[in-house]
This record gives C-alpha cells, sequence and structure tokens, in this order.
C-alpha cells in the first residue's frame, strides 16, 4: 500500500465540455443546396494526479460522444468511456527523468507535436520519454507500436509503428529556442504471398523532421518563428522534400487590446508530379490551431501529396470588458501547381468571444466564413455552391477541483 508522505500531492479533478455548432462547409466547401446541420459534441474528463519527491503519476479518463449518438439504455458494451492518459514519471535526479506511458505530446507551439485540444477527443500517444534539465532542456521519445505478441506487424489504427524524437531547447526572460528532430516511421508491406496477396514482411517507411522553433521580442512586439524541412520517404515509398515557414508579429494596443500579422508556408507538390513528394506534413500538432477555424487544411485532410498552402493572415483582440473579442483574417493559396487554375484558395474570416465566469465557467462562441475561390472546390472535389460556406459554434467549459491535498 503507497504511503503518501509529507512531500505528496494528491488532486482529483475533472472537466465537462459540450459544444455546439452549425455547420454548412467545415473542412470543405458545402455541395450546392446543403442544408446546415446542428450538432452537439461533449467531452467528459476525470483527472487523477499524484506527485511527490520521488515519482508522479497522471490518469485521464475520457468520454466523448455526440449528443444521440448513444441510445439512452447504454451498456458497458457501447466503450464510451476510455484512458485518454495514463503516465508515470520517474525523478531519478534532480536533472534526470523518465516519463513513461500514454500521454500527451506538446512542444513549443504546438506545430509539429501538440495535445489537438480543440477536438474533444484530443490527442495521446504510448511512449516513453526521457528527460533532463539543467542549462538546457533535452527530451528524447521513444515509441514502437506492434498489433499483438505472434508476429512484428502493426496494422494501424493509424500513426506511427515507430517514432523517435529529440527536443532540445533554450530560454531566457527575453529568447525561446528550440531544435526538434523527429524520425516518423510508418508501415508498409514489404512482402506478399503471391497467391493469396497477404502480407508476409513489413517494413517501415521514415520520413524525418528537422527544425527549430524560436521566440523573442524587440521593444514590444512579440516575434515567433518556425523553420522546419523535411525528407526521408513517405509511405508510399516517395522521397521527401518539403520545407514550413513561418513568421508571426504581435504587438499590444494598451492593456486591452492587440493586433498582429504573419505568413506561413507549408510547401506543397504540383498535381503534376508523379515521382516526389514536397508536400509537408505538419504530423502530430494542433493544427486547428493554425490556417483558419474551418479546418480546410491539416486537419484530417489535405495531406498525403497535396498542393501545399501558403497563408498570409492578420489578427487582433480587444477587451473592453469581462468579454474579449477576437478576430482574424486568413489569405489562402496552394505552394503547388493546380491544373488548370490559379493557386488562390479563398478567404477566411474567423470570429470569436471569450467569457469567464468567476474563473470557474468559460463561455466561447465564433462564427467563421469561407470565401472560397475555384481552385479550393477543384482540389476538394466539391462543385461550386451558391449557399457559402459558415461556421458557427458556441462551447461550455467547467474545470472544477473535486479534491486536493498538498
Amino acid at each position: 500500500m503507497l504511503s503518501i508522505g509529507s512531500f505528496a500531492q494528491v488532486k482529483i479533478s475533472a472537466e465537462l465540455r459540450p459544444r455546439t455548432e452549425l455547420n454548412q462547409g467545415v473542412k470543405q466547401p458545402a455541395s450546392d443546396g446543403q442544408e446546415a446541420s446542428i450538432l452537439t459534441s461533449q467531452r467528459t474528463r476525470l483527472n487523477l494526479d499524484f506527485k511527490n519527491e520521488v515519482f508522479a503519476v497522471g490518469v485521464v479518463f475520457q468520454d466523448v460522444r455526440l449528443w444521440g449518438q448513444e441510445a439512452q439504455l447504454t451498456t458497458n458494451g457501447n466503450n464510451v468511456t476510455y484512458i485518454h492518459q495514463a503516465w508515470a514519471e520517474w525523478f531519478m535526479s534532480d536533472k534526470f527523468a523518465l516519463k513513461a506511458g500514454r500521454q500527451q505530446l506538446v512542444y513549443d507551439d504546438h506545430r509539429i507535436l501538440g495535445s489537438v485540444g480543440w477536438a474533444q477527443q484530443a490527442r495521446s500517444h504510448d511512449v516513453a520519454i526521457f528527460k533532463y534539465k539543467g542549462t538546457f532542456n533535452a527530451h528524447l521519445g521513444l515509441a514502437y507500436n506492434n498489433s499483438n505478441m505472434h508476429d512484428n506487424f502493426y496494422l494501424g489504427p493509424d500513426a506511427y509503428k515507430a517514432m523517435q524524437y529529440l527536443w532540445l531547447n533554450h530560454k531566457t526572460d527575453s529568447y525561446s529556442g528550440s531544435v526538434l528532430f523527429l524520425n516518423n516511421g510508418k508501415p508498409y508491406a514489404k512482402e506478399t504471398d503471391p497467391n493469396t496477396g497477404e502480407m508476409i514482411k513489413q517494413g517501415i517507411r521514415y520520413s524525418k523532421t528537422l527544425g527549430t522553433h524560436i521566440k523573442s521580442k524587440i521593444s514590444d512586439v512579440k516575434l515567433v518563428g518556425n523553420l522546419y524541412y523535411q525528407f526521408g520517404e513517405d509511405a508510399g515509398g516517395k522521397d521527401i522534400s518539403a520545407l514550413n515557414f513561418s513568421i508571426d508579429a504581435n504587438m499590444p494596443l494598451g492593456d486591452k487590446a492587440s493586433i498582429g500579422a504573419g505568413y506561413e508556408l507549408l510547401s506543397g507538390t504540383d498535381q503534376s508530379e508523379n515521382e516526389k513528394n514536397n508536400t509537408f506534413a505538419p504530423l502530430y500538432g494542433t493544427n486547428h490551431k493554425f490556417n483558419g477555424f474551418m479546418d480546410y487544411f491539416y486537419v484530417g485532410n489535405h495531406g498525403g501529396t497535396s498542393v501545399g498552402l501558403n497563408d498570409i493572415y492578420v489578427k487582433g483582440h480587444i477587451k473592453p470588458g469581462k468579454v474579449k473579442f477576437n478576430a482574424a483574417v486568413h489569405f489562402f493559396s496552394a505552394d503547388g501547381e493546380i491544373s488548370d487554375h490559379s493557386k488562390g484558395l479563398g478567404t477566411e474570416v474567423d470570429l470569436w468571444c471569450a467569457y469567464s465566469h468567476k474563473g470557474q465557467v468559460q463561455l466561447d462562441f465564433g462564427y467563421s466564413h469561407m470565401f472560397a475561390q475555384d481552385a479550393l472546390y477543384a482540389i476538394k472535389g466539391v462543385e461550386k455552391n451558391s449557399t457559402g460556406n459558415h461556421w458557427a459554434w458556441v462551447q461550455l467549459t467547467f474545470k472544477p477541483t473535486l479534491f486536493e491535498k498538498k
């Protein structure tokens, strides 16, 4: 039986987050005459955390559903609740630690590795991380997935068979710089039975991502930049040569407002190209955070050997009282050539507000509209509509602490 010592911390908390959305053209343009759908999704979590001077343990039970998706008389066979995180961290010394288990991976601005917190289910990995904390921080992550104990095949459900990454970070009061190398191994059928077509041997093809994330400040202007290069092979065996570059600047306007602008390039492949893959894949990042809230790009779509993206945007916020008003406008174009079309994809306008009631209840709501151009309809494979593409949403978040002992 575990004895809770004088330095132990125990916390039990919860989260309940319902969100209602009106969708007419999210992720891809609405078809002509398509009616708007209204759905409500909900995330429910129970968080258990323990920490003392030797180790820490975190467990997150999670249930994600659409209202009406489960029968009112639900049984255990529906498997609606599962473990989103279950990890333990061993503090081997003041500088070294080992964290292993199912856990979220969040680094820098979430571009390559992120929690995907907007999605109700979020993202977690089965991984072991060796950590060093000193004049700089270093994390070495290792993951290897198998489907069963009888062979060395991994058949899904998604992501990688093997993954390794090294993250180095140095931070001061005015500057933070990181270097990330990620080796992402996708499985493929290396040898198949000529008679049945069944896989006999499975191989791994690795794509490699190397780059840097930098945050700095010049006077009152906050600057954030990324530069990543991808190489290696994709799952289909094509050589990869792809680039991600971004720069973001944000300047306060007094205590209650700010204005900013930025640019991001995710390189793409010409539609006429069949031999090489020049498409940058942001892999396991929180992609909803970037390139517009309507998720036309890199949120379960626009992958493979897509034409990539140029995103020029302006943004701002103002908080005259308890409500924070936010706005962003994105001007999208393709990086690769699109057959029979110009590169212009469209303009998206995002408006959203946030209100916190006594720091215990969070209310968020927003509206977005995509002014799509012909090339966007073409790459999405949808006939041009006269309806328009828009999305509205409202979300409530409750995060109570049920028990805490320090």
